[in-house]
């Protein structure tokens, strides 16, 4: 029992000893900051040290940390640190600045050695102290070259700022530090002369604004003159266009032989007509004409012209149907003719039978069947018989014959 509790003791004293070493000899630096370790024996050490743990020795090592990152000056009317700059016109004027400033990357221990890292009694470093009146020295001494017009001038305002952040870091190398910029966030002067400045910004605004007219004109005269252009190259396109239209339509009307005589079937017999060589620079010219690559595709039909296919077309009908209707008339006539003739033996042929005694007791019967008696006869005959019953007589006279009859 004894051995164990004795291997517990040591588990409890090197768990103690792990969570104590990390306190007792190392020490954190953090994200942000650059650390500083000096030795008792050999004093501070010529590296900078970046944030995670660092191991020291209690009583022999001593980590001074202090920030990476920049801060800011800031001389501003909230503030009632705006800078007051007597210019070269003798004007005075109040800028408002910033200019953020940092340890210059790798000089820590150097600023240490200085002795600039130690506190004042604001407690601010001594460093940034310092940095603040190498600043305003700089500064007042550098801005103060330019005249009232140059502080409302952007690219000579531009061009004065970083002059000063150039001499302003000559003179903070020495304390180890660097100025990333100079920035003028504002500029205010005395009232009286900020009415006559409004009014030069505005003049000069002004003739800005009369320059920027002028480009505009001028481009504008650029512009008219482009589209004058333009629309003269149009009109010459459109002219040629309508040439090239009218060329083509003739040609398709009329074809490209050179035919005087408007008779319809003239242009064929003039195509027919050419010799072969007259008839290959003919479809040459038609294919140039009419576009197309190869002139054995040009046929007759390009060659002779739309309006003398129409001619010929309308003569070719006008003459099959001339004589067409010539055949019809004729065939027509012929037709009522034997029409004629065979309705006249006809009607001969039935005359002569109609006339024989079987044709008139033929007629004699079909007239018999159209005669109607009435419902109630009287008999007026002296005789005391009607005479309808005399049957024979009665049909004799249907037939025409004249006989008499019981």
């Amino acid at each position: 029992m004894k051995p164990l509790t004795n291997v517990a003791r040591i588990v409890v004293l090197v768990v103690l000893g792990l969570w104590m070493v990390p306190y007792v000899c190392c020490t954190r630096i953090d994200p942000g900051t650059v650390g500083v370790r000096r030795s008792a024996t050999s004093g501070v050490h010529d590296d900078d040290l970046g944030p995670g743990w660092r191991l020291r020795l209690p009583l022999f090592h001593k980590y001074i940390v202090l920030p990476s990152t920049y801060f800011f000056l800031d001389y501003t009317e909230d503030g009632g640190e705006a800078l007051q700059i007597r210019t070269k016109d003798n004007n005075n004027v109040f800028i408002e600045v910033s200019v953020p400033i940092r340890i210059r990357p790798g000089k820590a221990h150097a600023l240490v050695e200085a002795g600039n890292h130690m506190r004042d009694a604001d407690g601010r470093f001594r460093y940034q102290r310092l940095a603040e009146q190498t600043t305003v020295s700089v500064l007042r001494e550098e801005l103060a070259n330019l005249d009232s017009v140059g502080f409302y001038s952007t690219e000579r305002r531009l061009e004065i700022c970083a002059k000063a952040l150039e001499l302003l870091n000559k003179n903070l190398d020495s304390l180890n530090l660097e100025a990333q910029a100079v920035l003028i966030r504002s500029v205010r002067f005395r009232p009286e002369y900020e009415r006559q400045l409004g009014q030069i910004q505005l003049n000069e605004q002004n003739k800005l604004l009369d320059h920027a007219r002028e480009k505009v004109a001028a481009e504008q005269q650029k512009f008219d003159n482009y589209a004058q252009g333009t629309a003269a190259l149009a009109a010459a396109r459109e002219q040629d266009w309508i040439k090239r239209q009218s060329e083509l339509e003739r040609a398709y009307q009329i074809g490209v032989l050179e035919v005087e005589d408007p008779t319809p079937g003239a242009g064929r017999a003039r195509l027919a007509a050419l010799p072969p060589a007259e008839l290959a620079a003919a479809r040459e010219k038609a294919a140039k004409l009419f576009g197309l690559d190869d002139p054995a595709s040009v046929s007759d039909a390009y060659l002779i012209g739309i309006k003398n296919l129409q001619a010929e077309t309308l003569e070719y009908k006008n003459r099959v149907t001339a004589e067409a209707d010539a055949v019809s008339g004729r065939l027509r006539a012929e037709g009522e003719a034997m029409v004629a003739e065979v309705q006249g033996a006809y009607e001969t042929k039935l005359n002569a039978l109609l006339s024989s005694p079987g044709g008139r007791a033929y007629v004699a019967w079909q007239a018999a069947g159209n005669v109607t008696f009435a419902k109630q006869l009287t008999f007026s005959s002296h005789e005391g018989i009607p005479s309808v019953l005399r049957l024979r007589r009665f049909a004799e006279q249907f037939m025409g014959s004249g006989a008499g009859g019981r």
